[in-house]
């Protein structure tokens, strides 16, 4: 397999970035408007998209649309370039905004929701900030954009304003700009050191630094990155965010937020340090570790919790971990199954918080044990969280099972049966906390759920469509929109250049 490549100077990343703060200073001069100011997000989301996809066709060909918006000093910039691993993210992200766009404006008319311009417009510059990591050419601009994304995110977290609602928005911001200062110190040492902060596959730091240097960088980075990416010490800011609506728990979860965390480690490792350097100085089982770990515990976490949005934040906590597992081993199946567990998580776990927000919309009920009979009423919407479960506990045709099977195979090939183990029994444990879910929707008799009444279809629809994508990815992972060819794109360059 070839991996040359050739930047070109293109627009297009930056007008990425751009169409969504466009959106949202129309979104609210229409204020006033509602429907014009929806009809803005659209097509911002459709817009967005549109440009995305515009440039998998040659990001495939080794021709990568770049560009540089000014020189800081020698040898930082910011600057904008289109790969494999930004393009497969960036690709997920825009095409999820559209149906949740679409969703957001079901749920919010549907409970009658107040600050709706202030939502939408966050919605838009959470979006932009994920654009600007995903094509980020280097740390300095992902440093931005990463933070951008913090501060973009804040005014959904407490969206409600209630006492819950601004105390998990304090944690929130507690946990990611203290984070956020570590990741600032891990660039500027990284400048420092090696005198660029330009990405590469396989990475540019230099075994001649010193593991005593290199593991302290890396360390500043795993606090950077892992509190975004639900690693535990650095999770339980996750759980508590979610008394934000749920369009918002499924942008935290799914498209934007955890999932920048995961790419951000991507990147760490694969175009900073490289799989081989990081396993050289020890990281690679420093992060395995905490990992598993994180895996395990939040598995067993989400069995004890009663309200649903908390317990898909554990089930997501512990997910990002497998994304995390496959970029700090060195066999290529495991980075293929990393890269491609962000896409197939993103449409699996949206489904899920899809569903919840339609249960909450419809019938008032946030607890899992006030379900009972719930798939008589809504049986279009249990059955795509039906679908969204199997995936995550790794049963096919859903996508879940190729991504875990080739995490499975990473394991295998590089030789951590600890870690095949893990994966293993974590799959048992996503049954262990979705399987009691199912039974009571399905085999409880209830006196409440007694006719079919689901929510709108400006909610229904997009979950269902969001299912059927969760599907498809099992089935024919390629697609029309190119994910896996991407993955593979980018997880083979970076191993075939990083391993030592």
């Amino acid at each position: 397999m070839a991996y040359a490549s050739e930047i070109y100077f293109s627009l297009t990343p930056l007008l990425a970035v751009l169409v969504s703060p466009a959106a949202a200073i129309l979104i609210l001069l229409s204020s006033q408007k509602p429907n014009l100011r929806e009809t803005w997000t659209v097509l911002a989301a459709v817009g967005k998209f549109a440009l995305v996809i515009s440039m998998v066709a040659p990001v495939l060909a080794g021709q990568y649309p770049a560009i540089t918006l000014f020189d800081i000093a020698p040898g930082i910039s910011l600057a904008l370039k289109a790969d494999p691993l930004g393009v497969s993210f960036a690709l997920s992200a825009s095409l999820l905004w559209i149906l949740t766009s679409f969703y957001s404006i079901g749920y919010m008319r549907t409970l009658k929701e107040h600050s709706q311009t202030r939502y939408f417009a966050s919605f838009a510059i959470c979006l932009s900030a994920t654009m600007g990591i995903a094509f980020a050419a280097n740390l300095l601009t992902f440093l931005i954009f990463y933070e951008v994304l913090t501060i973009a995110t804040y005014p959904l977290v407490i969206h409600k304003e209630s006492a819950a609602a601004i105390s998990a928005g304090r944690k929130y911001l507690a946990f990611l700009l203290t984070s956020g200062v570590a990741l600032l110190l891990a660039v500027a040492l990284t400048q420092m050191n090696a005198g660029t902060l330009e990405f590469s596959p396989g990475g540019f730091l230099s075994p001649s630094l010193g593991q005593a240097t290199l593991l302290g960088i890396f360390i500043l980075f795993l606090v950077g990155v892992g509190a975004k990416s639900g690693l535990m010490p650095f999770h339980s800011w996750l759980p508590s965010a979610m008394v934000a609506p749920s369009p918002v728990s499924a942008l935290l979860h799914a498209v934007a937020v955890v999932k920048a965390g995961v790419f951000g480690f991507a990147r760490v490792v694969g175009y900073v340090f490289g799989p081989g350097l990081t396993a050289d100085i020890g990281a690679a089982t420093l992060v395995g570790v905490l990992a598993g770990a994180t895996i395990i515990i939040a598995s067993l976490l989400a069995m004890a919790q009663d309200n649903l949005k908390r317990r898909l934040a554990y089930s997501t906590i512990g997910h990002l971990s497998y994304i995390i597992l496959g970029t700090v081993l060195l066999a290529p199946a495991a980075w293929l199954g990393g890269l491609f567990h962000i896409t197939t998580h993103a449409a699996m776990k949206i489904t899920l918080f899809f569903c919840a927000g339609a249960i909450y919309a419809k019938t008032g009920r946030e607890n899992i044990s006030e379900m009972d009979g719930i798939g008589k009423q809504m049986p279009l919407t249990m059955a795509a969280f039906i679908v969204g479960a199997l995936g995550l506990a790794g049963v096919p045709p859903v996508g879940g099972f190729l991504s875990k099977w080739f995490l499975a195979e990473g394991a295998v090939v590089s030789g951590h049966p600890v870690l095949l183990g893990v994966l293993l029994l974590s799959g048992i444990l996503n049954a262990g906390y979705f399987f009691p879910v199912v039974v009571r929707a399905y085999f409880r008799p209830s006196k409440h759920f007694v006719r079919f009444d689901e929510a709108s279809p400006a909610m229904l629809i997009p979950l269902l469509l969001t299912a059927a994508f969760a599907v498809l990815l099992g089935i024919y992972p390629d697609g029309i929109f190119r994910f896996y060819s991407l993955t593979a794109a980018a997880a083979f360059s970076v191993v075939a250049r990083g391993a030592p």
